[in-house]
């Protein structure tokens, strides 16, 4: 895993590439002891299932949270008014 994220170096093109696969190859060994398929399918479902929970239980929302940080890269939002040219519309 630390191997695909070196090589992605924090570029969303390059995450999905390289570090999205290994991500779900991941999970699809590990879901498969809880009854999911360990396929593309259950991967999903075992997805939408977190996130019904994610609202529920705020353990579930921190690990769901941690799990995600580990395979997207950190996002930064533009500056407040960025796409405006910084001319104040009168």
């Amino acid at each position: 895993m630390e191997e695909a994220r070196d090589n992605a170096c924090n570029d969303m093109g390059k995450m999905l590439q390289f570090l999205l696969p290994v991500a779900t190859q991941i999970q699809q060994d590990v879901i498969k002891a809880y009854g999911f398929s360990n396929d593309g399918e259950g991967v999903l479902k075992f997805a939408r299932l977190i996130k019904s929970y994610e609202s529920q239980d705020p353990e579930i929302a921190s690990m769901s949270g941690k799990l995600k940080s580990m395979f997207l890269p950190p996002m930064t939002l533009p500056p407040h008014g960025a796409g405006t040219g910084g001319v104040a519309a009168s």
